[in-house]
């Protein structure tokens, strides 16, 4: 071999060294996930010390960028966020994908779960077929974590849908749950992003909220209310979600830690905010909020508004056949 092709062998052999040593950070990949959940929360750092563990096992090539406190604006601007490339993800409340990928809003159906341990029993095997359909409509769900029972809380007491009539009633922007409930009861709601409603609450703008008693008192609406009918409504669940088209450039070895290491983070989340809602109802009480017992027949009327409600979203989003009915009937079989 001359001189001149010994150099050049040497010098691609160089190069083809380096390229395979460079192969890591060349395949590299940030995901970019906002949220609402406020920094120094438990949700914040289980998140990022889930990330940390994943960027560890990686060894760099897959590592997480948070965005929290809503810096990134509602979950709908999120979403609007991702389509556009800005964000990779977020950690939303999983109705917020209801236009993507319908199924979500069966967990949120009125009255559907008899109890807390009765939604874990279910979820056992329903959040694996939930997380499934998810990914069939764009989007990767790493985690579901529950985030309690709603309630109806208010300035002055609600018994009845009269008393809640005379009131003004705040709904999340784009709840079709919440603006079916408002519509049978004949009640004109007023549409705020969660991050007005504190301001709404204090300037009177409006009179009552549903909320879980975590997400009150950590949001400090609780500051702002004196009743909260004791009627669970609908149990709240959020997700993390990264875009398919995003995850899809994570090597298939990579993916997998992923998905382990978040499945197990949103699994303490989940654990964590039960406990938490627990505390939190102490919370309103100690902070003077008093919990007002429905008679049966006052009850009933908000049964039929759920079951009207029900109805309706079955009509609107035509819900997976197998995961409805195994949802549903295994929460009618647990009652």
């Amino acid at each position: 071999m001359s001189k001149i092709h010994k150099s050049l062998f040497t010098i691609f052999t160089l190069l083809a060294a380096m390229s395979v040593f460079s192969l890591p950070a060349a395949h590299a990949v940030t995901i970019k996930i906002a949220t609402l959940s406020p920094d120094g929360t438990f949700w914040m750092k289980s998140m990022r010390d889930g990330a940390d563990e994943i960027e560890k096992r990686t060894a760099g090539r897959v590592k997480f960028k948070f965005y929290p406190g809503g810096v990134m604006g509602e979950d709908a601007n999120v979403l609007r966020k991702i389509r556009i490339g800005q964000l990779h993800g977020g950690a939303i409340t999983i109705g917020s994908i209801a236009d993507h990928a319908p199924d979500v809003t069966v967990y949120g159906l009125p009255f559907l779960f008899d109890s807390l341990d009765q939604a874990e029993q279910v979820r056992e095997k329903s959040d694996d077929m939930l997380m499934k359909l998810i990914e069939k409509n764009g989007y990767i769900s790493l985690g579901i974590a529950q985030g309690g029972y709603s309630y109806l809380m208010s300035k002055k007491p609600v018994r009845s849908f009269d008393d809640l009539r005379q009131q003004r009633s705040w709904v999340p922007e784009n709840n079709d749950v919440g603006l079916s409930v408002f519509e049978y009861i004949g009640v004109s709601p007023i549409s705020l992003p969660i991050s007005d409603v504190l301001t709404g609450l204090q300037t009177g703008l409006v009179d009552n909220i549903f909320a879980s008693p975590i997400g009150a008192v950590a949001l400090q609406w609780h500051t702002h209310v004196n009743y909260v009918v004791d009627l669970p409504l609908n149990y709240l669940t959020a997700t993390m979600v990264i875009d398919k088209k995003t995850f899809n450039k994570i090597g298939a070895e990579d993916q997998k830690i992923v998905r382990e290491v978040m499945r197990d983070v949103y699994h303490k989340i989940d654990q964590q905010n039960r406990a938490d809602n627990i505390a939190a109802r102490k919370a309103l009480e100690n902070n003077g909020v008093k919990f007002v017992s429905l008679t049966e027949d006052e009850k009933q009327e908000w049964y039929r508004a759920g079951e009207h409600v029900m109805e309706h979203m079955k009509k609107t989003y035509k819900y997976d056949p197998a995961f409805y009915n195994y949802v549903v009937s295994g929460a009618t079989a647990s009652n």
